[in-house]
């Protein structure tokens, strides 16, 4: 098998996750820069609390598939190219994975500038990984989200579970080792998040309802 369709494969990847969905959202709604204003993250919460509900479940929905997509339908074209069974769940898979997360945290499209913190791009991913813990750790992220209208601290915990379920699950398995490399991603991240958990300065989520209280 040629290295080549491997290759293009992850570079496929890092330019879906490159596509700054957060970014045009904001400029076609309001004509700002999220990296602007607010918390200046190119994520959904941002977009939720400077643009409304509509847009930041749009740019949700897009996030999520920049990382769905690549890890669940390039393994498949390398395989028919190379004659080897498809399998979203091995290495292909898990290098497309990583460039989608890569591509949403550094975006070519601007210039490697101002990217998100990757969580639901690397939801998506591991939707099409590892279907049921990342299934797990979805519902997770809500019910934290509902219980203490914290949304960095369910991204933090959220991740921390994936590892804990794929090693139940699967073992020692090479997506179980990519599983751990996220949550240490997500927790670098969410590093000054964390400090203002601490220091009981993080923001809550606030339902539409609430949105403008």
């Amino acid at each position: 098998m040629s290295a080549g369709w491997p290759a293009a494969a992850f570079v496929l990847a890092y330019l879906s996750g490159s596509i700054p969905s957060a970014y045009l959202a904001g400029r076609w709604v309001k004509g700002v820069d999220l990296r602007t204003i607010g918390s200046g993250n190119l994520g959904t919460t941002n977009v939720y609390r400077e643009l409304g509900v509509g847009p930041a479940l749009i740019v949700l929905a897009v996030d999520i598939l920049k990382g769905f997509t690549p890890v669940y339908l390039l393994p498949g074209l390398i395989a028919a190219r190379s004659g080897v069974p498809a399998d979203p769940a091995n290495w292909w898979g898990i290098a497309c994975a990583v460039g989608a997360v890569l591509g949403h945290a550094k975006p070519i499209f601007l210039l490697w500038r101002g990217g998100g913190k990757g969580v639901a791009t690397a939801a998506g991913a591991f939707l099409a990984l590892s279907a049921v813990p990342a299934a797990i750790c979805v519902v997770v992220f809500v019910v934290i989200v509902a219980t203490t209208r914290f949304v960095s601290l369910a991204s933090l915990l959220a991740s921390a579970i994936l590892p804990i379920v794929e090693w139940f699950m699967a073992g020692p398995s090479p997506v179980f080792y990519a599983s751990l490399a996220v949550a240490v991603f997500v927790a670098w991240g969410h590093r000054s998040n964390i400090g203002r958990l601490r220091a009981g300065t993080e923001p809550r989520f606030r339902p539409p309802g609430e949105a403008q209280a």
